[in-house]
């Protein structure tokens, strides 16, 4: 981080620069859908299928680009978190949110989750 300096009773006065604070992921751009399958899913492959099925009635033929496994406390792409530490937004979200996602599916509150972009004709 760079320091800057301000005004004030001297010119020299030097203040650390401000880091913002950490927030929550932008997701205007997404459609977000959150799926609560009764009874819960049985595990990530159950939870994949769902959200195949989900996308392609949303968005036709679709790409996963990233995901989420609570259980497992897996992701992918994987170690996309690891920069991330300390960080609002997961990994995941940022590389999906970026790679052109527009679709979200939040399965059993945050269980699971899949971002999805539609592939082109």
């Amino acid at each position: 981080m760079e320091d800057r300096a301000v005004s004030g009773n001297s010119a020299d006065e030097v203040v650390p620069a401000v880091c913002a604070l950490p927030r929550a992921p932008d997701l205007s751009g997404l459609t977000v859908v959150a799926l609560n399958p009764r009874p819960p899913l049985a595990d990530y492959r159950a939870a994949l299928q769902l959200a195949e099925r989900e996308a392609k009635m949303r968005l036709g033929e679709a790409m996963l680009l990233s995901w989420y496994d609570r259980d497992r406390d897996f992701e992918s792409p994987q170690h996309a978190s690891e920069c991330h530490q300390g960080s609002a937004v997961p990994g995941y979200v940022d590389y999906g949110i970026h790679h052109g996602a527009t679709l979200m599916l939040d399965i059993e509150q945050g269980r699971f989750v899949f971002f999805y972009l539609p592939v082109a004709p």
